[in-house]
């Protein structure tokens, strides 16, 4: 990475962190000087991991209405530090019935200017759970920021090629936050660096660290470029990783290696 981006390139941001579990005051408390530094230096999209305000607690009872505390975060910190800030978190649907208040596991994304996105996660967690207290989503969602075409994805969906192919042809780069344990963290690496490959696109993957709900996280996050190169990783311990990126980069890319052209459906 350069130490000053140039004009065709965005600088983003992966913010591997910890998180206490079930407490929102502490997990906003503690993330908010992170996002801060990741603005001085230079980001223009800092990413947090999936259910940073929480942690993966698979009960209902976590809860929120849609625009609750943890997406006011999201948005306050955007507006306050004059970058894209994404992350996601339990979103109570504003029509849910009174008899079923099941969450979404809702990826907010908010603008420096108080633009809101969502995307909600497509594949519940049935291994761990999350199928049976959240909803799933039905919707993918690509957002332009600054010039790249942006696609989110959450944690689990990782592992479903489709949702990515689906996407490819109209996406720079695929944002994925995620509460991946330790146990399975090669999954976690070799599949975030698959589906660049594949797809010939960006991978932002935003991992947690630390104990909670009786698991180890490593983080291992990363930041991949369209050919499968890693240009920032940490683990273990709480980072924020920087790099610039382009979609010139990504259509030189396809350009030169035109596979995406080659993919055939049945």
């Amino acid at each position: 990475m350069t130490d000053a981006a140039a004009p065709s390139t965005v600088r983003v941001a992966a913010i591997q962190h910890d998180i206490v579990w079930a407490d929102r005051d502490a997990n906003f408390e503690h993330i908010a000087p992170m996002i801060k530094s990741a603005a001085r230096s230079g980001a223009r999209l800092a990413l947090l991991s999936e259910t940073f305000s929480t942690g993966f607690v698979t009960d209902r009872s976590i809860g929120e209405p849609e625009g609750g505390p943890s997406s006011e975060f999201i948005i306050d910190q955007a507006r306050a530090n004059g970058l894209w800030v994404a992350g996601s978190c339990p979103e109570i649907p504003l029509d849910a019935p009174a008899d079923d208040q099941r969450p979404f596991n809702s990826f907010v994304l908010a603008s420096p200017h108080g633009e809101v996105h969502r995307y909600r996660k497509v594949h519940p967690f049935t291994y761990g759970g999350e199928d049976k207290h959240f909803r799933a989503g039905h919707e993918l969602i690509t957002i332009d920021i600054e010039g790249l075409r942006v696609s989110p994805l959450v944690c689990y969906d990782l592992r479903f090629a489709d949702e990515f192919w689906q996407l490819a042809k109209q996406t720079d780069l695929y944002l994925v936050p995620a509460n991946w344990p330790e146990a399975r963290r090669l999954a976690w690496q070799t599949l975030l660096q698959a589906r660049a490959i594949e797809n010939q696109a960006y991978v932002i993957g935003c991992n947690r660290v630390g104990e909670g709900g009786g698991l180890t996280y490593s983080g291992d996050s990363r930041i991949v470029d369209p050919l499968g190169e890693l240009l920032a990783t940490a683990a273990r311990s709480e980072s924020i990783l920087l790099a610039d990126i382009s979609a010139a980069h990504v259509a030189q890319t396809r350009e030169r290696f035109q596979f995406l052209r080659d993919r055939r459906t049945f």
